[in-house]
């Protein structure tokens, strides 16, 4: 099923026209509101008029997550601040926190965002939702819970947190979906283990995971051990928070960017140039109708690639692919890129670990070290020392094999790693120490 049969199966020409004609009045609007941008364009030497197609895209500025600090907190804005009805924000723990405005318009366009991904994923009218997603400032709460409303589905608004709790209401409450992160979708999965509670007894059907890089490895056993259908929901609160795009439960390969909204592009991280579809680069969004803080070619860092190909879903917005890691917390050892994703593939293809794992990175002298610690379960880690040992060698001469760089494997007790109810932090790096 599809939410907005108009919108999501435009024609190819149709919607790049609807683009062009939404960047134009775009540049127009930031150079006319946004000291910021009426800058950068001088800057550049370019004007709202010389946008007259979307091969023009590269020649307007980026903007990056310093310029929103910059500005903090108000100074992108392109509306006066009466017309702004919400503000979310970052936590600003590494720094200022970016700050966000929408219009009452922006919210009514991210709800009608949402609808249409949960409608991809395969949810309708007729589903409990059980919203797992931090309420308050971070986007992702409110945002799932207005989608789901305006889909016209029940939301159980749990938020994060009080783990044991959320185990029982799913039972006693009969979600038929929820929306979490997929580390902490496998950690609702533990507690359920010691409630004495079955997930894949529970009406539960479909899970809508997001905020961090998961893998197809990682999906097959979330969908394994709670008997759900797992789809991937990619956004970022800067560009609008989550539902900029979404699988589609008929394809599972990629993820549809509603692109009437959100005009994306790959480019090369270091050189900055757009690269052609189907290239691995880092992916930029232009935000086409938001009213409040409007972002031109704003770079996410997120490492991915696009997919213009038809989808036998029948939707004709592009797909990417899931975001496989940063291009600002990729690690470099000793010359090798490594993303916590690529570890994290190697570990659910490996019998006997588990998806709970930790990469540190030490520097001993001029090089860098890097361990990888990973949980093993109850059973295994009670066998023979021997045998713990011959784990601990096959994944590393796994990650050897596989990405070039030697790795320490480190096998520790079951459920030593702490766990979180937002983002998994998967990378310890102690270089700087």
């Amino acid at each position: 099923m599809i939410y907005d049969v108009d919108r999501e199966t435009l024609p190819r020409e149709e919607l790049e026209a609807l683009q062009v004609r939404r960047l134009k009045n775009l540049c127009e609007r930031v150079y006319a509101n946004v000291p910021h941008y009426r800058r950068k364009f001088d800057e550049a030497g370019i004007t709202p008029a010389d946008i007259k197609s979307l091969s023009d895209l590269k020649y307007l500025p980026f903007t990056e997550k310093q310029d929103l600090r910059n500005n903090y907190p108000y100074g992108l804005f392109a509306v006066p601040k009466e017309h702004i009805v919400r503000l979310h924000a970052s936590s600003g723990t590494t720094g200022k926190a970016t700050v966000v405005g929408y219009t009452a318009r922006d919210l009514n366009n991210w709800a009608e965002m949402m609808a249409r991904s949960f409608t991809a994923g395969g949810l309708s009218s007729r589903d409990l939702i059980h919203n797992a997603y931090g309420y308050g400032l971070f986007t992702g709460g409110l945002g799932a819970h207005y989608g789901a409303e305006k889909l016209g589905a029940t939301v159980i608004p749990v938020s994060g947190g009080n783990t044991k709790r959320q185990v029982v209401l799913l039972r006693d409450f009969g979600a038929t979906a929820i929306c979490c992160t997929p580390s902490y979708s496998l950690y609702l999965y533990e507690a359920a283990l010691e409630a004495g509670i079955d997930m894949r007894e529970l009406p539960l059907r479909i899970g809508i995971f997001g905020a961090e890089p998961w893998t197809d490895e990682m999906r097959h056993d979330i969908e394994q051990k709670m008997g759900i259908s797992a789809v991937n929901i990619y956004g970022l609160s800067e560009i609008m928070g989550p539902g900029v795009s979404m699988e589609c439960e008929d394809a599972k390969d990629g993820m549809h960017i509603w692109e009437d909204h959100f005009l994306p592009e790959i480019i090369d991280p270091v050189t900055g140039e757009q690269l052609p579809a189907g290239q691995q680069g880092e992916l930029v969004i232009t935000t086409l109708t938001k009213e409040g803080i409007p972002l031109i070619r704003y770079r996410t860092r997120d490492i991915s690639m696009l997919n213009y190909t038809p989808c036998c879903c029948g939707r004709t917005h592009v797909r990417m692919k899931r975001v496989m890691g940063r291009s600002d917390d990729m690690l470099i050892i000793r010359g090798v890129n490594v993303f916590p994703s690529q570890i994290e593939s190697i570990l659910l293809e490996t019998e006997g670990a588990s998806p709970h794992y930790q990469i540190v990175v030490k520097r001993d002298g001029n090089l860098d070290i890097m361990e990888v610690h990973v949980e093993v379960s109850e059973n295994l880690f009670s066998d023979e020392i021997k045998n713990l040992q011959r784990l601990e060698s096959r994944i590393q001469k796994t990650i050897k094999e596989f990405l070039g760089v030697t790795a320490r494997v480190r096998l520790v007790d079951p459920r030593s790693i702490q766990r979180s109810e937002g983002k998994a932090k998967r990378v310890l790096d102690l270089r700087n120490e």
